[in-house]
């Protein structure tokens, strides 16, 4: 008997049949039209409406306010349809719509079950070439030429000025609650990785839910500062996903031990449309 749940979201109706044969739960996020046999994000008390911006996150939500008595005592995990976790390194394979079946998890292995939570493979900043920084962040760089010969000054808070609005980091941390403004802010200057997707499994859905009781309170005020109206250029519009992502890498490393694995990227959007 496989030991973890695991809910697959996609945009589109005709992948049900292929993530029900991974043995995953469907989850359809957008305003497509599925039918029966898909979770939802726009039924009981929900923020659906807010899926532009938040993505997967309006299913968390909903997760939170609907559906928390009805996990399961597994592992729950989340996915997507063109990411996938694997036990083994893909980057770089040819992989294919019938070989995807046979390497995705199907469930924990024994040297997981010492941990609590499992976030996805580090991304490292300084992977991006300095001319790419130059680029992207000529402004910021300006303003401080030593980010160009010291890779240490790259870190979490520089990377998200750089993609998504200067300063707007820390605007967000500053309606943190207490226990973890000061700590988050100290991480996001000190760590020049990340891991990111927004994905990850939890051993303990009470575990889930205080990350749940800590991330929306902290979002819904985040909206007061930058609304949804004035948000342009997806770095921004996703802003509340690209916080969630960073928040997620630590909130789950503070409080939980933690693992991490692979993440497989092959969009089956490309075989099944």
């Amino acid at each position: 008997m496989k030991n973890i749940e695991m809910f697959c979201i996609s945009l589109e109706p005709s992948h049900k049949k292929f993530i029900q044969e991974l043995g995953y739960i469907p989850v359809g996020l957008g305003t497509n039209n599925f039918e029966k046999g898909w979770m939802r994000d726009n039924t009981g008390n929900n923020i659906s409406k807010k899926n532009r911006y938040y993505g997967e996150y309006t299913f968390h939500y909903w997760i939170w306010k609907n559906y928390m008595d009805k996990l399961s005592n597994n592992w729950i995990g989340f996915c997507q349809y063109r990411k996938f976790w694997t036990i083994k390194n893909f980057d770089n394979s040819r992989l294919d719509i019938k070989t995807l079946p046979s390497i995705v998890l199907k469930e924990i292995p024994k040297d997981y079950e010492d941990c609590e939570a499992i976030l996805g493979n580090r991304f490292y900043i300084n992977q991006k070439r300095t001319m790419k920084f130059l680029k992207k962040g000529f402004k910021l760089i300006i303003k401080n030429p030593k980010l160009l010969f010291n890779k240490k000054l790259r870190n979490i808070k520089f990377h998200f000025d750089l993609m998504h609005g200067e300063n707007n980091l820390y605007k967000a941390i500053d309606l943190l609650d207490n226990e973890n403004k000061d700590d988050f802010r100290s991480y996001v200057n000190s760590m020049e990785y990340f891991h990111p997707q927004n994905m990850f499994i939890c051993k303990s859905k009470n575990l889930l839910k205080k990350y749940y009781e800590t991330i929306f309170p902290w979002l819904e005020r985040c909206e007061k500062v930058f609304g949804f109206d004035n948000l342009t250029g997806y770095g921004k519009i996703r802003i509340y996903t690209f916080l969630a992502e960073r928040f997620v890498s630590y909130w789950f490393q503070k409080n939980a031990k933690c693992k991490i694995m692979n993440i497989t990227f092959y969009d089956i959007r490309d075989e099944i449309s």
